[in-house]
Protein backbone atom coordinates (compact mmCIF):
# COMPACT_ATOMS: atom_id res chain seq x y z
CA UNK A 1 0.00 0.00 0.00
CA UNK A 2 1.45 3.34 -0.91
CA UNK A 3 1.85 5.91 2.11
CA UNK A 4 0.85 9.77 1.84
CA UNK A 5 4.25 11.63 2.24
CA UNK A 6 3.85 12.42 5.43
CA UNK A 7 5.07 9.09 6.48
CA UNK A 8 7.38 8.40 4.13
CA UNK A 9 9.97 9.92 6.12
CA UNK A 10 13.89 9.35 6.90
CA UNK A 11 14.85 9.99 10.85
CA UNK A 12 15.38 13.70 11.80
CA UNK A 13 18.39 13.69 12.61
CA UNK A 14 19.89 12.10 9.71
CA UNK A 15 20.29 14.66 7.07
CA UNK A 16 21.15 16.96 9.41
CA UNK A 17 24.74 15.02 10.62
CA UNK A 18 25.49 14.01 6.95
CA UNK A 19 25.50 17.90 6.12
CA UNK A 20 27.08 19.31 9.36
CA UNK A 21 30.45 20.37 8.57
CA UNK A 22 32.60 22.94 10.49
CA UNK A 23 31.59 26.11 9.25
CA UNK A 24 27.83 25.42 10.45
CA UNK A 25 29.58 24.61 14.22
CA UNK A 26 31.00 28.25 14.05
CA UNK A 27 27.66 29.34 12.75
CA UNK A 28 26.25 27.70 15.67
CA UNK A 29 28.38 29.42 18.02
CA UNK A 30 28.57 32.80 16.78
CA UNK A 31 24.66 32.78 16.66
CA UNK A 32 24.46 31.82 20.20
CA UNK A 33 26.72 33.77 22.19
CA UNK A 34 25.80 36.99 19.80
CA UNK A 35 22.47 36.92 21.05
CA UNK A 36 23.18 35.63 24.16
CA UNK A 37 25.92 39.19 24.85
CA UNK A 38 22.20 41.06 23.94
CA UNK A 39 20.26 39.22 26.34
CA UNK A 40 22.81 39.54 28.98
CA UNK A 41 23.14 43.46 28.60
CA UNK A 42 19.03 43.74 29.18
CA UNK A 43 19.04 41.02 32.29
CA UNK A 44 21.74 43.66 33.62
CA UNK A 45 18.84 46.27 33.85
CA UNK A 46 16.62 43.72 35.58
CA UNK A 47 19.06 42.71 37.92
CA UNK A 48 20.04 46.45 39.01
CA UNK A 49 16.65 47.62 39.68
CA UNK A 50 16.93 47.61 43.52
CA UNK A 51 20.08 49.80 43.70
CA UNK A 52 18.98 52.22 40.80
CA UNK A 53 15.52 52.59 42.43
CA UNK A 54 17.80 53.44 45.67
CA UNK A 55 19.71 55.38 43.73
CA UNK A 56 17.12 57.69 42.97
CA UNK A 57 15.31 57.77 46.03
CA UNK A 58 16.04 59.96 49.28
CA UNK A 59 15.61 56.70 50.89
CA UNK A 60 19.26 55.37 51.03
CA UNK A 61 22.27 56.86 50.82
CA UNK A 62 24.60 56.27 47.90
CA UNK A 63 27.25 54.17 48.76
CA UNK A 64 28.78 54.04 45.49
CA UNK A 65 29.28 57.70 45.25
CA UNK A 66 32.41 59.46 47.09
CA UNK A 67 31.81 60.67 50.62
CA UNK A 68 32.38 64.80 50.03
CA UNK A 69 30.08 65.47 47.32
CA UNK A 70 28.17 68.91 47.46
CA UNK A 71 24.71 68.12 48.47
CA UNK A 72 23.21 70.00 45.72
CA UNK A 73 25.32 67.44 43.75
CA UNK A 74 24.19 64.72 45.84
CA UNK A 75 20.13 65.70 45.79
CA UNK A 76 20.32 66.06 42.29
CA UNK A 77 19.80 62.21 41.86
CA UNK A 78 16.61 62.01 43.61
CA UNK A 79 14.78 61.70 40.57
CA UNK A 80 11.37 60.30 43.27
CA UNK A 81 10.27 60.73 46.32
CA UNK A 82 9.85 57.39 47.34
CA UNK A 83 10.34 53.66 46.07
CA UNK A 84 6.88 53.31 44.75
CA UNK A 85 7.37 56.10 42.27
CA UNK A 86 10.61 54.93 41.28
CA UNK A 87 9.72 51.58 40.83
CA UNK A 88 6.98 52.24 38.54
CA UNK A 89 9.14 54.69 36.53
CA UNK A 90 11.49 51.60 35.93
CA UNK A 91 8.22 49.01 34.74
CA UNK A 92 7.84 52.53 32.13
CA UNK A 93 11.27 52.05 31.11
CA UNK A 94 10.83 48.40 30.58
CA UNK A 95 7.49 49.13 28.44
CA UNK A 96 9.08 51.60 26.86
CA UNK A 97 12.33 49.01 25.59
CA UNK A 98 10.01 46.77 24.37
CA UNK A 99 7.71 48.75 22.75
CA UNK A 100 11.16 50.42 20.85
CA UNK A 101 11.70 46.84 20.30
CA UNK A 102 8.75 45.29 18.82
CA UNK A 103 8.72 48.21 16.35
CA UNK A 104 12.38 47.66 15.56
CA UNK A 105 11.60 43.93 15.05
CA UNK A 106 9.29 44.78 12.36
CA UNK A 107 11.63 47.13 10.52
CA UNK A 108 15.00 45.23 11.14
CA UNK A 109 13.34 41.96 9.77
CA UNK A 110 12.31 43.77 6.76
CA UNK A 111 16.12 45.26 6.69
CA UNK A 112 17.59 41.73 7.42
CA UNK A 113 16.24 40.55 4.01
CA UNK A 114 17.71 43.24 1.68
CA UNK A 115 21.12 43.95 3.12
CA UNK A 116 23.67 42.08 4.31
CA UNK A 117 23.05 40.00 8.21
CA UNK A 118 26.59 39.97 9.21
CA UNK A 119 26.25 44.31 8.95
CA UNK A 120 22.93 44.57 10.61
CA UNK A 121 23.78 42.03 13.42
CA UNK A 122 27.04 43.82 14.12
CA UNK A 123 26.22 47.02 14.01
CA UNK A 124 22.83 46.63 16.47
CA UNK A 125 24.99 44.86 18.92
CA UNK A 126 27.98 47.33 18.63
CA UNK A 127 25.51 50.55 19.02
CA UNK A 128 22.91 49.18 21.49
CA UNK A 129 26.74 48.52 23.54
CA UNK A 130 27.47 52.18 23.38
CA UNK A 131 23.96 53.13 24.41
CA UNK A 132 23.92 50.67 27.78
CA UNK A 133 27.19 52.81 28.64
CA UNK A 134 25.75 55.98 28.25
CA UNK A 135 22.67 54.81 29.95
CA UNK A 136 23.82 52.93 33.08
CA UNK A 137 27.44 53.89 33.28
CA UNK A 138 28.50 57.46 31.91
CA UNK A 139 25.24 58.86 33.69
CA UNK A 140 26.42 58.11 36.78
CA UNK A 141 29.82 58.89 36.51
CA UNK A 142 28.71 62.36 35.22
CA UNK A 143 26.32 62.67 38.05
CA UNK A 144 23.48 63.08 35.12
CA UNK A 145 19.88 62.05 36.17
CA UNK A 146 17.05 63.01 33.91
CA UNK A 147 13.79 61.13 33.11
CA UNK A 148 13.60 61.94 30.10
CA UNK A 149 17.23 61.01 28.91
CA UNK A 150 16.89 57.66 30.64
CA UNK A 151 13.79 57.63 28.45
CA UNK A 152 15.50 58.46 25.09
CA UNK A 153 18.04 56.79 25.90
CA UNK A 154 16.08 52.75 26.17
CA UNK A 155 14.12 53.90 23.39
CA UNK A 156 17.54 53.54 21.15
CA UNK A 157 18.13 50.57 22.70
CA UNK A 158 15.61 49.17 22.01
CA UNK A 159 15.42 49.94 18.50
CA UNK A 160 19.31 48.60 18.33
CA UNK A 161 18.85 45.61 20.30
CA UNK A 162 16.07 44.64 17.56
CA UNK A 163 18.27 43.80 14.78
CA UNK A 164 19.46 40.96 16.89
CA UNK A 165 17.02 37.84 16.97
CA UNK A 166 15.74 38.38 13.09
CA UNK A 167 19.55 38.38 11.93
CA UNK A 168 20.37 35.43 14.12
CA UNK A 169 17.32 32.83 13.04
CA UNK A 170 17.76 33.91 9.48
CA UNK A 171 21.33 32.87 9.95
CA UNK A 172 20.66 29.80 11.54
CA UNK A 173 17.79 28.97 9.21
CA UNK A 174 19.84 29.29 5.96
CA UNK A 175 22.37 27.06 7.68
CA UNK A 176 20.03 24.53 9.24
CA UNK A 177 17.20 22.70 7.96
CA UNK A 178 14.31 20.76 8.94
CA UNK A 179 15.69 17.54 9.43
CA UNK A 180 15.95 18.25 13.46
CA UNK A 181 15.60 21.70 13.32
CA UNK A 182 13.33 21.20 16.66
CA UNK A 183 16.30 19.98 18.19
CA UNK A 184 18.91 21.85 16.87
CA UNK A 185 16.47 24.78 17.46
CA UNK A 186 15.91 23.85 20.82
CA UNK A 187 19.21 24.07 22.22
CA UNK A 188 20.47 26.99 20.08
CA UNK A 189 17.33 29.12 21.47
CA UNK A 190 18.93 28.60 24.99
CA UNK A 191 21.60 31.20 23.90
CA UNK A 192 18.93 33.91 25.46
CA UNK A 193 19.02 31.87 28.40
CA UNK A 194 22.92 31.82 29.01
CA UNK A 195 22.71 35.51 28.25
CA UNK A 196 20.40 35.96 30.90
CA UNK A 197 22.66 33.43 33.66
CA UNK A 198 25.80 35.49 32.17
CA UNK A 199 24.42 38.83 33.11
CA UNK A 200 23.04 37.99 35.98
CA UNK A 201 26.53 36.18 36.95
CA UNK A 202 28.38 39.13 35.71
CA UNK A 203 26.16 41.61 37.52
CA UNK A 204 26.20 40.01 40.93
CA UNK A 205 30.04 40.19 40.35
CA UNK A 206 30.65 43.55 40.51
CA UNK A 207 27.02 44.64 41.90
CA UNK A 208 29.21 45.68 45.25
CA UNK A 209 31.29 48.03 43.30
CA UNK A 210 28.05 50.18 41.91
CA UNK A 211 25.27 49.47 39.45
CA UNK A 212 27.09 51.16 37.05
CA UNK A 213 29.86 48.81 36.76
CA UNK A 214 27.31 46.10 35.82
CA UNK A 215 26.28 47.96 32.78
CA UNK A 216 30.34 48.96 32.11
CA UNK A 217 31.06 45.07 31.89
CA UNK A 218 28.40 43.57 30.26
CA UNK A 219 28.29 46.48 27.42
CA UNK A 220 32.41 45.41 26.82
CA UNK A 221 31.98 42.54 26.48
CA UNK A 222 28.95 42.87 24.01
CA UNK A 223 30.44 45.74 22.29
CA UNK A 224 33.93 43.02 21.51
CA UNK A 225 30.93 40.50 20.40
CA UNK A 226 30.00 42.92 17.91
CA UNK A 227 33.53 42.89 16.03
CA UNK A 228 33.87 39.26 16.47
CA UNK A 229 30.64 38.61 14.48
CA UNK A 230 31.71 41.44 11.97
CA UNK A 231 34.42 39.53 11.00
CA UNK A 232 33.71 35.79 11.75
CA UNK A 233 30.34 35.42 10.90
CA UNK A 234 29.07 33.46 7.62
CA UNK A 235 25.68 33.99 6.52
CA UNK A 236 24.87 31.28 4.61
CA UNK A 237 26.52 28.00 3.07
CA UNK A 238 27.32 29.36 -0.43
CA UNK A 239 29.71 31.92 1.02
CA UNK A 240 31.89 29.22 1.07
CA UNK A 241 31.04 27.15 -1.55
CA UNK A 242 28.67 24.78 -0.03
CA UNK A 243 25.34 23.68 -1.27
CA UNK A 244 22.54 26.21 -0.21
CA UNK A 245 20.11 25.02 1.72
CA UNK A 246 17.14 23.44 0.15
CA UNK A 247 19.12 21.88 -2.51
CA UNK A 248 18.47 17.91 -1.37
CA UNK A 249 16.19 18.63 1.11
CA UNK A 250 13.59 18.81 -1.04
CA UNK A 251 14.17 15.37 -2.16
CA UNK A 252 14.73 13.77 1.80
CA UNK A 253 12.82 15.95 4.33
CA UNK A 254 11.27 19.19 2.61
CA UNK A 255 8.12 17.39 0.79
CA UNK A 256 7.11 17.65 4.45
CA UNK A 257 9.05 20.18 6.21
CA UNK A 258 5.45 22.16 7.40
CA UNK A 259 2.89 19.95 6.75
CA UNK A 260 1.97 20.97 10.47
CA UNK A 261 1.70 24.98 9.35
CA UNK A 262 0.49 24.28 5.75
CA UNK A 263 -2.72 22.25 5.88
CA UNK A 264 -3.86 18.88 5.00
CA UNK A 265 -1.96 16.34 2.10
CA UNK A 266 -4.71 17.17 -0.20
CA UNK A 267 -4.24 20.81 0.27
CA UNK A 268 -0.39 20.22 -0.86
CA UNK A 269 -1.02 18.28 -3.44
CA UNK A 270 -3.13 20.94 -5.10
CA UNK A 271 -0.23 23.75 -4.48
CA UNK A 272 2.63 21.98 -5.06
CA UNK A 273 3.42 24.77 -7.80
CA UNK A 274 2.67 27.89 -6.38
CA UNK A 275 5.10 29.95 -4.54
CA UNK A 276 4.99 33.36 -3.87
CA UNK A 277 8.34 34.35 -5.82
CA UNK A 278 8.58 31.60 -8.68
CA UNK A 279 12.19 30.29 -8.80
CA UNK A 280 12.16 30.45 -12.42
CA UNK A 281 11.63 34.06 -12.91
CA UNK A 282 14.85 35.24 -11.07
CA UNK A 283 17.85 33.38 -10.37
CA UNK A 284 18.30 35.42 -7.45
CA UNK A 285 15.72 35.06 -4.80
CA UNK A 286 13.71 38.25 -3.71
CA UNK A 287 12.91 39.28 -0.50
CA UNK A 288 8.97 38.80 0.54
CA UNK A 289 6.84 41.72 1.45
CA UNK A 290 5.46 42.54 4.53
CA UNK A 291 1.90 41.56 4.28
CA UNK A 292 2.59 38.59 2.10
CA UNK A 293 4.07 37.39 5.27
CA UNK A 294 1.44 38.26 7.40
CA UNK A 295 -0.72 36.08 4.85
CA UNK A 296 1.22 32.74 5.18
CA UNK A 297 -0.44 30.60 7.17
CA UNK A 298 0.22 29.92 10.99
CA UNK A 299 1.87 33.70 11.27
CA UNK A 300 -0.67 35.32 13.07
CA UNK A 301 -1.98 32.84 15.15
CA UNK A 302 1.55 32.25 16.76
CA UNK A 303 2.29 36.09 16.54
CA UNK A 304 -0.99 36.48 18.27
CA UNK A 305 0.21 33.27 20.65
CA UNK A 306 3.68 34.70 21.56
CA UNK A 307 2.26 38.10 22.63
CA UNK A 308 0.58 36.48 25.57
CA UNK A 309 3.21 34.02 26.16
CA UNK A 310 6.19 36.63 25.96
CA UNK A 311 4.25 38.77 27.93
CA UNK A 312 4.60 36.42 31.32
CA UNK A 313 8.43 34.89 30.19
CA UNK A 314 9.81 38.37 29.68
CA UNK A 315 7.98 39.46 33.19
CA UNK A 316 10.09 36.77 34.78
CA UNK A 317 12.92 38.18 32.89
CA UNK A 318 12.30 41.81 34.21
CA UNK A 319 11.13 41.56 37.48
CA UNK A 320 12.08 38.08 38.91
CA UNK A 321 15.14 39.26 40.90
CA UNK A 322 13.32 42.30 41.85
CA UNK A 323 10.06 40.66 43.36
CA UNK A 324 12.64 38.01 44.90
CA UNK A 325 13.88 40.24 46.91
CA UNK A 326 10.94 42.41 47.41
CA UNK A 327 8.66 40.00 48.63
CA UNK A 328 10.98 37.88 50.46
CA UNK A 329 13.57 40.79 51.40
CA UNK A 330 16.72 38.71 49.84
CA UNK A 331 20.07 40.53 49.43
CA UNK A 332 19.55 41.61 45.84
CA UNK A 333 22.91 40.03 44.73
CA UNK A 334 21.58 36.71 46.38
CA UNK A 335 18.19 36.87 44.62
CA UNK A 336 19.76 37.99 41.23
CA UNK A 337 21.93 34.13 41.46
CA UNK A 338 18.75 32.63 42.60
CA UNK A 339 17.06 33.72 39.00
CA UNK A 340 19.37 31.71 37.29
CA UNK A 341 17.38 28.38 37.70
CA UNK A 342 14.19 29.94 36.04
CA UNK A 343 16.45 30.30 32.44
CA UNK A 344 18.03 26.67 33.60
CA UNK A 345 14.94 25.38 33.43
CA UNK A 346 13.82 27.20 30.11
CA UNK A 347 17.04 25.72 28.40
CA UNK A 348 16.41 22.07 29.43
CA UNK A 349 12.60 22.85 28.25
CA UNK A 350 13.22 24.29 24.85
CA UNK A 351 15.51 21.67 24.01
CA UNK A 352 13.76 18.34 25.18
CA UNK A 353 10.36 19.93 23.87
CA UNK A 354 12.21 21.09 20.61
CA UNK A 355 13.47 16.95 20.10
CA UNK A 356 9.99 15.45 20.90
CA UNK A 357 8.26 17.75 17.90
CA UNK A 358 10.87 15.88 15.80
CA UNK A 359 10.03 13.00 16.56
CA UNK A 360 6.13 13.86 16.26
CA UNK A 361 7.53 16.66 13.15
CA UNK A 362 3.98 18.36 15.10
CA UNK A 363 4.73 21.31 17.38
CA UNK A 364 1.62 22.60 18.30
CA UNK A 365 0.15 19.89 20.45
CA UNK A 366 3.81 19.95 22.43
CA UNK A 367 3.34 23.25 22.92
CA UNK A 368 -0.14 22.99 24.43
CA UNK A 369 0.52 20.20 26.85
CA UNK A 370 3.51 22.02 27.96
CA UNK A 371 1.31 25.32 28.45
CA UNK A 372 -1.04 23.20 30.20
CA UNK A 373 1.37 22.05 32.53
CA UNK A 374 2.94 25.93 33.22
CA UNK A 375 -0.65 27.01 34.45
CA UNK A 376 -0.39 24.49 37.87
CA UNK A 377 3.67 25.71 38.17
CA UNK A 378 2.38 29.28 38.01
CA UNK A 379 0.10 28.95 40.48
CA UNK A 380 2.20 26.91 42.68
CA UNK A 381 5.26 29.23 42.12
CA UNK A 382 2.88 31.98 43.69
CA UNK A 383 2.92 30.29 46.97
CA UNK A 384 6.46 29.57 47.19
CA UNK A 385 7.66 29.57 50.63
CA UNK A 386 10.22 31.80 51.42
CA UNK A 387 12.95 29.23 51.38
CA UNK A 388 15.67 28.56 48.94
CA UNK A 389 15.71 25.72 47.71
CA UNK A 390 12.19 25.48 47.64
CA UNK A 391 11.92 28.31 45.60
CA UNK A 392 14.83 27.35 43.25
CA UNK A 393 13.31 23.95 42.19
CA UNK A 394 9.63 25.46 41.97
CA UNK A 395 11.33 28.18 39.90
CA UNK A 396 12.93 25.59 37.66
CA UNK A 397 9.63 23.74 36.85
CA UNK A 398 7.94 26.80 35.80
CA UNK A 399 10.97 28.08 33.57
CA UNK A 400 10.86 24.26 31.83
CA UNK A 401 6.92 24.83 31.12
CA UNK A 402 6.91 28.05 30.07
CA UNK A 403 10.25 29.25 28.66
CA UNK A 404 10.55 26.18 26.74
CA UNK A 405 7.90 26.80 25.06
CA UNK A 406 8.61 30.55 24.60
CA UNK A 407 11.68 29.80 22.59
CA UNK A 408 9.99 26.65 20.56
CA UNK A 409 7.67 29.62 19.06
CA UNK A 410 10.66 32.22 18.52
CA UNK A 411 13.21 30.29 16.99
CA UNK A 412 12.36 26.56 15.19
CA UNK A 413 8.24 27.56 14.55
CA UNK A 414 9.21 30.45 13.10
CA UNK A 415 11.97 29.10 11.00
CA UNK A 416 9.22 26.69 9.79
CA UNK A 417 7.06 29.73 8.99
CA UNK A 418 9.63 31.46 7.43
CA UNK A 419 10.71 28.12 5.15
CA UNK A 420 7.23 26.48 3.95
CA UNK A 421 6.47 25.57 1.09
CA UNK A 422 4.49 28.94 -0.05
CA UNK A 423 7.63 31.09 0.12
CA UNK A 424 10.18 28.50 -1.41
CA UNK A 425 11.30 31.03 -4.01
CA UNK A 426 11.91 33.62 -1.86
CA UNK A 427 14.53 32.26 0.90
CA UNK A 428 14.74 35.97 2.27
CA UNK A 429 11.59 35.46 3.97
CA UNK A 430 12.85 34.36 7.40
CA UNK A 431 13.70 37.41 8.74
CA UNK A 432 10.53 39.33 7.89
CA UNK A 433 8.34 36.42 9.54
CA UNK A 434 10.47 35.94 12.54
CA UNK A 435 10.43 39.74 13.04
CA UNK A 436 6.55 39.71 12.88
CA UNK A 437 6.37 37.02 15.18
CA UNK A 438 8.92 38.29 17.59
CA UNK A 439 7.41 41.83 16.75
CA UNK A 440 3.96 40.99 17.92
CA UNK A 441 5.74 38.69 20.99
CA UNK A 442 7.19 41.94 22.00
CA UNK A 443 4.38 44.27 22.31
CA UNK A 444 2.43 41.77 24.41
CA UNK A 445 5.30 41.84 26.82
CA UNK A 446 5.53 45.80 26.49
CA UNK A 447 2.20 45.89 27.64
CA UNK A 448 2.53 43.77 29.92
CA UNK A 449 4.97 45.01 31.75
CA UNK A 450 3.44 48.33 32.55
CA UNK A 451 0.24 46.11 34.07
CA UNK A 452 2.67 44.14 35.93
CA UNK A 453 3.80 47.26 38.02
CA UNK A 454 0.34 48.52 38.16
CA UNK A 455 -0.90 45.20 39.43
CA UNK A 456 1.58 44.84 41.85
CA UNK A 457 1.21 48.19 43.33
CA UNK A 458 -2.71 48.31 43.39
CA UNK A 459 -3.44 44.38 44.31
CA UNK A 460 -0.15 42.41 45.59
CA UNK A 461 2.14 39.89 43.44
CA UNK A 462 -0.27 37.49 43.91
CA UNK A 463 -2.69 39.05 41.43
CA UNK A 464 0.33 39.52 39.09
CA UNK A 465 0.62 35.80 39.25
CA UNK A 466 -3.36 35.18 38.12
CA UNK A 467 -2.66 38.03 35.61
CA UNK A 468 0.18 35.63 33.95
CA UNK A 469 -2.40 32.15 34.44
CA UNK A 470 -4.55 33.65 32.16
CA UNK A 471 -2.08 34.88 29.58
CA UNK A 472 -0.68 31.58 29.66
CA UNK A 473 -4.61 30.28 28.89
CA UNK A 474 -4.92 32.91 25.97
CA UNK A 475 -1.70 31.31 24.37
CA UNK A 476 -3.10 27.86 24.38
CA UNK A 477 -6.64 29.24 22.87
CA UNK A 478 -4.77 31.51 20.52
CA UNK A 479 -3.09 28.48 19.05
CA UNK A 480 -5.90 26.04 19.47
CA UNK A 481 -6.80 25.54 15.58
CA UNK A 482 -3.61 24.58 15.20
CA UNK A 483 -3.71 22.02 17.96
CA UNK A 484 -6.77 20.28 16.70
CA UNK A 485 -5.48 20.27 13.08
CA UNK A 486 -2.45 18.79 13.90
CA UNK A 487 -3.80 16.38 16.23
CA UNK A 488 -5.77 15.01 13.14
CA UNK A 489 -2.78 14.63 11.21
CA UNK A 490 -1.36 12.75 14.11
CA UNK A 491 -4.52 10.20 14.11
CA UNK A 492 -4.58 9.97 9.85
CA UNK A 493 -1.04 8.96 10.12
CA UNK A 494 -1.63 6.54 12.74
CA UNK A 495 -4.49 4.91 11.06
CA UNK A 496 -2.12 4.94 7.68
CA UNK A 497 0.32 2.87 9.60
CA UNK A 498 -2.09 0.42 10.75
CA UNK A 499 -3.63 0.18 7.38
CA UNK A 500 0.46 -0.04 5.81
CA UNK A 501 1.24 -3.23 8.23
Amino acid sequence: MALSGSLRRQPANRGLVSRCTHHHIVVFLLTFFSYSLLHASRKTFSNVKVSISSQWTPSCLNSTAPELRPYELWNSSHLFPNAEEATLFLGTLDTVFLFSYAVGLFVSGIVGDRLNLRWVLSFGMCSSALVEFSFGTLTEWLHFYNKWFYCCLWVVNGLLQSTGWPCVVAVMGNWFGKAGRGFVFGLWSACASVGNILGAFLASCVLKYGYEYAFLVTASVQFAGGVIVFFGLLTSPKEVGLPELGADEDVIVEEDANRPLMGSDDADDDDRNYSIQATDTDKQPKAIGFFQACCLPGVVLYSLAYACLKLVNYSFFFWLPFYLSNNFGWKEAEADQLSIWYDVGGIVGGTIQGLISDVLQKRAPVLAISLLFAVGSLFGYSRSPNNKPINAVIMTITGFFIGGPSNMISSAISADLGRQDLVKGSSEALATVTGIVDGTGSIGAAVGQYLVSLIQENLGWMWVFYFFILMTSSTILFISPLIVREIRLLLHERRLQILAE
